[in-house]
């Protein structure tokens, strides 16, 4: 197996990769356990895997680029969709659970019975899931004092 200097001189990750050996000369003691895990890492070198992992990683962080170009925008229709995607998750979910039973039950009672539209209730979990999956992590880098 190559030394680190090896690896950091002739791995396109250099740095990334010294500092992965690193953490398996401190996790790993047992030179058989750190060799299956030097040849498993050459191997996904070799694969492409890690090419595709930074490629997929870059991705993610030009978007989390343009995602703050487009919150300081002060033009509404640029800024403001996140927000306007969330007030249409709520007032859906308003309307299905409350304002739509209590339309019916009020129709009802004055004699003429209206069966009021159902929503497609798994289309809209799966935005409001995916909605309160990110405010938490927003939550979360708040705490952490990553995040203003």
């Amino acid at each position: 197996m190559p030394e680190l200097s090896d690896l950091a001189k002739f791995s396109p990750w250099g740095a990334a990769a010294d500092t992965l050996w690193k953490l398996l000369d401190r996790f790993l003691p047992n030179p058989e356990a750190k060799a299956a895990a030097q040849l498993k890492i050459f191997e996904m070198e070799r694969d492409g895997e890690l090419k595709a992992l930074d490629r997929a990683l870059q991705i993610t962080l030009g978007q989390v680029e343009v995602n703050k170009v487009e919150a300081a925008n002060p033009n509404v229709f640029t800024s403001g969709w996140r927000p306007y995607i969330g007030w249409i998750c709520g007032s859906a979910l308003a309307f299905q659970f409350m304002l739509g039973p209590l339309l019916t039950w009020a129709a009802t009672l004055y004699g003429k019975p209206v069966e009021v539209p159902r929503l497609d209730i798994g289309d809209l979990m799966t935005v409001l899931a995916g909605m309160l999956g990110l405010a938490k992590l927003r939550t979360d880098e708040k705490k952490a004092g990553v995040a203003r």
